[in-house]
């Protein structure tokens, strides 16, 4: 504990608490309310009430002493039994609560009928999904099996349920397919964001630019990456560079992020960076997409070769030359190793055949 406090004290800030949480509530302040569910964000304010919540011991009787209180039980108990547990490091028990809690809000959040509640939506939706990162990282270190991210995804998919919707809550179920996605990428799962993409693209109660921008880029920027794992690099350019065009300028690491894919879509067609931008791509890690780039480029120089050669000699168009695959390297300044002479050995095969 960070510094001495008295049960007096302990029971002042519980008790605080619970009265802004009744009073945020009752007036619809979802800007108010989504502070107070920010288990994450290690305020000294809610780390004091975590140390006071540990020192009373006795949080429920004070919850259900009052109607005021106790209406929100569901959500308020487990809520404090997280940030105890988030308090002393234990993050999977901490999950467990918050889990608890979360549902508990979902239920209440369906119930109200306006979107006021939306901003405090997010704020559970983002804290259930680190929270669930942290927690499996606990228990794999522990030779535990890691499965609250994957538990995660289940409740956010709760969560869009709840959105996918007619009214006003529904600008909310893209801040929570984004979620989703980094929920699949993270587990390696990438092929479940396909259902959650048809219900965003084909689903009438949806409209693409109702949603915040925010949220757009988010959108864009994950299904361009999976546009680029399908080698659908058309597509993944489309989406990559709105993602490019309308981020937040200020937000230097987000464009750093689009850019790591989009540098290679723009090379797959045929548009070339400055050669020091390149560099920096090929450095930063993106050996996979460079890699099948690279041997795009052979195949489309053995492809013009053949296509020249089957205009001058059509009968022996199917006959390409080695030698003359080498010159046509050594003029592009291209310097090869025997295994990648082979690659376009076997880029010729496969024009043959096409």
């Amino acid at each position: 504990m960070a510094s001495y406090m008295s049960m007096g004290e302990a029971h002042r800030r519980i008790t605080e608490y619970l009265n802004r949480f009744a009073d945020v509530v009752s007036y619809q302040d979802g800007t108010s309310l989504k502070h107070l569910l920010s288990l994450s964000s290690e305020s000294s304010s809610f780390l004091a009430l975590a140390d006071a919540l540990n020192l009373f011991q006795d949080a429920n009787r004070l919850i259900r002493q009052a109607d005021k209180y106790s209406q929100y039980a569901e959500i308020v108990a487990p809520l404090f039994r997280a940030m105890q547990s988030y308090r002393v490091g234990h993050l999977a028990e901490s999950y467990q609560a918050f889990e608890k809690s979360a549902n508990a809000f979902i239920q209440e959040f369906r119930n109200w009928e306006s979107a006021w509640a939306l901003e405090a939506l997010y704020v559970v939706v983002y804290e259930i999904r680190v929270l669930a990162e942290r927690a499996d990282r606990e228990l794999a270190s522990n030779g535990k099996t890691p499965e609250k991210l994957k538990a995660a995804g289940s409740f956010l998919m709760k969560v869009f349920g709840v959105l996918a919707g007619k009214g006003p809550k529904r600008v909310g179920a893209l801040y929570v397919t984004c979620q989703l996605f980094k929920v699949y990428f993270k587990l390696g799962t990438v092929h479940l964001c396909r259902s959650v993409i048809r219900s965003i693209e084909t689903a009438r109660i949806f409209d693409f630019e109702e949603f915040p921008v925010r949220d757009k880029v988010t959108y864009m920027y994950y299904t361009g990456r999976l546009e680029v794992l399908n080698e659908n690099f058309s597509a993944a350019d489309h989406k990559l560079s709105y993602a490019l065009t309308h981020c937040d300028p200020q937000s230097e690491a987000n464009i750093r992020m689009i850019l790591k894919y989009l540098v290679p879509v723009k090379l797959s067609i045929g548009i070339l960076p400055k050669r020091s931008l390149l560099e920096k791509f090929l450095r930063s890690g993106v050996y996979l997409v460079l890699e099948k780039l690279e041997l795009q480029v052979y195949q489309r120089l053995v492809k013009k070769i053949y296509i020249i050669q089957k205009q001058k000699d059509p009968s022996k168009a199917h006959q390409i030359k080695l030698e003359v695959i080498v010159k046509a390297l050594k003029w592009l300044e291209m310097e090869m190793d025997l295994d990648e002479k082979q690659a376009v050995i076997a880029s010729k095969e496969r024009v043959k055949e096409g």
